[in-house]
């Protein structure tokens, strides 16, 4: 008995290792904005919260473990559900700024609950809920999206603007370059829709994104209002 025992704590001990080893199996995240603007021009459905329409600003998707050859893990721990109660001090914050669009709406639950199965668990060892996104809602006051381009001079009015005078407003702001995420809309014009900054593994700061997502935007982007 005693040596059957001992054979099954070390199989667990290997199995909870592993487990580790795999929640942190990554090189950087991505954090990820997107203008409420382009989403709800460019879907065919969208839907504002149950706490009413966001303000128009960068609202957050998400903080993406990832890999330097471009792959990223994906739901790693299906035990590591999400808890509402562990996030209910930040939960007024969240709502402002990581509001849910899609239909059907509700308070941003849903959302939440998403990204942090399907990406968070993926960083579990190094972030706990609360933590993820407590880092989440920091980055984002930090990156001050709206607050790069309109300092640029770019302004979210329906006119288009250069890729590069976007890229480089938010360069000029962070000191890290972006990653611009267009969406296609009826008349086929590019739209400014999300915003991708890299992230260390602590997600303590930006860095330099090791690889970019692929796709790419026209020369000239619409700025759409919202």
């Amino acid at each position: 008995m005693g040596s059957k025992g001992s054979i099954s704590m070390k199989l667990l001990v290997l199995l909870h290792l592993a487990i580790l080893c795999s929640s942190q199996d990554f090189d950087f995240y991505y954090f990820v904005q997107q203008w409420p603007g382009s989403y709800c021009d460019t879907q065919n459905s969208c839907c504002y919260p149950t706490t009413g329409k966001p303000a128009a600003d960068f609202g957050i998707h998400g903080l993406w473990p990832n890999n330097k050859d471009g792959s990223y893990p994906s739901n790693c721990d299906s035990n590591n559900h999400f808890q509402q109660s562990q996030i209910s001090d930040l939960t007024s914050n969240l709502q402002r700024n990581w509001p849910t669009l899609a239909c059907p709406s509700d308070s941003g639950v849903q959302f939440w609950a998403h990204e942090w199965e399907k990406h968070g668990t993926c960083s579990e060892s190094l972030l706990k809920q609360h933590d993820y996104f407590e880092a989440a809602l920091d980055l984002k006051q930090r990156a001050n999206l709206l607050g790069a381009l309109t300092k640029a001079g770019i302004e979210a009015d329906g006119r288009f603007y250069s890729l590069s005078s976007i890229t480089g407003a938010i360069k000029n702001a962070i000191g890290y370059t972006p990653y611009i995420e267009c969406n296609v809309d009826a008349s086929r014009s590019s739209q400014l829709y999300q915003v991708y900054l890299c992230v260390d593994t602590s997600a303590s700061g930006f860095i330099e994104c090791p690889v970019f997502p692929k796709g790419r935007c026209g020369s000239q982007i619409e700025f759409p209002t919202f």
